[in-house]
């Protein structure tokens, strides 16, 4: 089994089990062959980016119980895509990031010192 890393070069962490997040929804924001959207980048959703991310198209606050989701709220933690990260990011509202619960895969899309820079409060160092 392959070790999944964070964008620190150390095992991945989990990033939330409530929500229960991830591609593979076991708390962690590892990318596997099958994500083809890349949900590497664990973050703390804000009211400001749930409504960004609404008008780019991908609803995260409403509820679709279908598929087993409640909808997001300010403060939950969730595996984004990181494409969606780096847009968030060049639109200005970018929610803070986890570092030891994203994915090294994050750093294709956004350089390590702009991660940095939105690193939740908890992890500076």
């Amino acid at each position: 089994m392959t070790e999944h890393k964070n964008v620190l070069g150390t095992p991945l962490e989990v990033c939330s089990l409530d929500p229960l997040t991830g591609f593979t929804r076991d708390g962690s924001c590892k990318v596997t062959e099958e994500d083809i959207g890349i949900h590497g980048v664990c973050v703390e959703v804000s009211d400001e980016f749930l409504e960004f991310s609404k008008r780019q198209g991908n609803d995260l606050s409403t509820p679709s119980p279908l598929y087993g989701f409640a909808g997001l709220k300010h403060g939950d933690r969730w595996c984004l895509c990181a494409p969606r990260w780096r847009e968030a990011l060049d639109h200005g509202v970018a929610p803070p990031v986890n570092l030891r619960a994203t994915h090294e895969i994050a750093l294709n899309y956004a350089p390590l010192d702009e991660l940095l820079k939105h690193a939740m409060e908890d992890e500076h160092h």
